[in-house]
């Protein structure tokens, strides 16, 4: 059994990574706690079989929007068998649903972002479509020509096979 004292620094508060790391820590069968250190920095103290620590130390690793883990510094210590389950430490509560106001934010602007993106994809394949069914009517005008040319030949080849016939006889 291990011991740990995590500190994470980079864009860890305000940002839902505390509950993240709950859920990792309750999927390993973690117990300790997560809590937020002014002014940027998150606090995870945890104690679990060696293997589930280790895994949990590489899963708090994140950098996926919104969450930018830039390090992890960790500290090993004896197990102590102190904590019953892993929790989040909260902060004052206004802080707190403020902290929640803030993640929301940054997650509705983000979604606005991509939604405006994907609204320039999908015109951009409109555009794309309108230019595939031009090529297609284009090939299509080409296509006629060529079979109007082949049936002109074929005409031709057998006017003048008869008229070859003709000669023979």
């Amino acid at each position: 059994m291990k011991r740990v004292a995590i500190t994470a620094k980079g864009r860890v508060q305000r940002v839902g990574y505390r509950d993240v790391v709950e859920e990792i820590a309750r999927k390993l069968k973690i117990t300790g706690f997560v809590e937020n250190v002014k002014p940027y920095d998150v606090r995870i103290v945890a104690e679990g079989e060696d293997e589930h620590i280790d895994r949990f130390i590489k899963g708090l690793k994140i950098n996926r929007f919104p969450i930018d883990v830039e390090s992890v510094e960790v500290d090993f210590d004896d197990f102590t068998g102190e904590f019953e389950y892993f929790e989040i430490k909260r902060g004052e509560w206004g802080e707190e649903i403020a902290e929640r106001l803030d993640t929301a934010g940054i997650l509705l602007y983000r979604s606005v972002e991509l939604g405006e993106g994907t609204l320039k994809v999908a015109e951009r394949s409109a555009e794309f479509g309108e230019e595939s069914v031009e090529i297609g009517k284009k090939m299509l005008e080409k296509q006629d020509e060529t079979i109007d040319a082949i049936d002109r030949s074929k005409e031709e080849i057998v006017t003048e096979i008869s008229a070859l016939r003709e000669d023979l006889r």
